[in-house]
């Protein structure tokens, strides 16, 4: 399976506009544009536990039952982002989508790879996203907004762990070279992170001081 299906409601994309710049956070349609985006995000990392699950069905038990759980997460965090939506006056369909992930993600060929860009890149991106969309949301106002990017931020924390140690698991250990050399092709560590890396987050989700360095300084290179 290479793509989900989807309900007529939701207007499937092959590209999106950005959502919303820091300047535009005060336009409540600009706000729930970007929530919705973060519901489909949240819809597509839920499907994608579950797709691992079926594609690497020889992977250990333990590992398929902690996607499981990460997919309910997920699933949590959606419907957190749909109350949200309907406080700003919008829904689910408001907005048009584009199943981004889907296209990268599935095509993982090992549960390495499959640790190295959904769980620690792209959730570990996502620990640097929330931070700096939780500033975003306090400096207009919208303080629930604020507080939802926070779980969210905080609850990712689980999620990158439980990657990092199947990754150290499948391989010789965490380090920059080799999750980079496990990323699917044309992704690069460029695309794994924010503007500001949150180091408090990602070393409590166990990245190390020298592999945030790398992290920080590839765009350099």
């Amino acid at each position: 399976m290479k793509a989900p299906g989807r309900p007529p409601e939701l207007d499937l994309v092959g590209r999106t506009k950005r959502s919303a710049s820091r300047a535009q956070m005060a336009n409540p349609r600009k706000r729930a544009q970007l929530v919705h985006t973060f519901w489909h995000h949240e819809l597509q990392a839920a499907e994608l536990m579950c797709w691992a699950i079926l594609a690497f069905a020889d992977a250990p038990e333990a590992f398929r039952r902690g996607l499981l759980g990460i997919c309910l997460d997920e699933i949590r965090h959606m419907g957190l982002y749909r109350e949200h939506l309907n406080r700003l006056g919008f829904k689910i369909g408001d907005f048009p989508v584009r199943d981004w992930f889907w296209q990268r993600v599935a095509s993982c060929e090992t549960p390495l790879q499959f640790t190295a860009l959904m769980g620690m890149g792209f959730e570990g991106g996502n620990l640097d996203h929330t931070k700096r969309f939780e500033a975003w949301f306090d400096e207009v106002g919208d303080h629930e907004g604020a507080e939802l990017q926070r779980i969210v931020g905080d609850e990712e924390v689980a999620h990158v762990r439980f990657a990092m140690k199947w990754f150290a698991t499948w391989s010789d250990g965490i380090d920059f070279d080799s999750w980079r050399r496990a990323l699917v092709a044309p992704l690069t560590p460029s695309m794994m992170k924010g503007a500001s890396l949150d180091d408090v987050r990602r070393m409590e989700a166990g990245f190390s001081a020298e592999f945030l360095a790398e992290l920080r300084a590839w765009d350099k290179r």
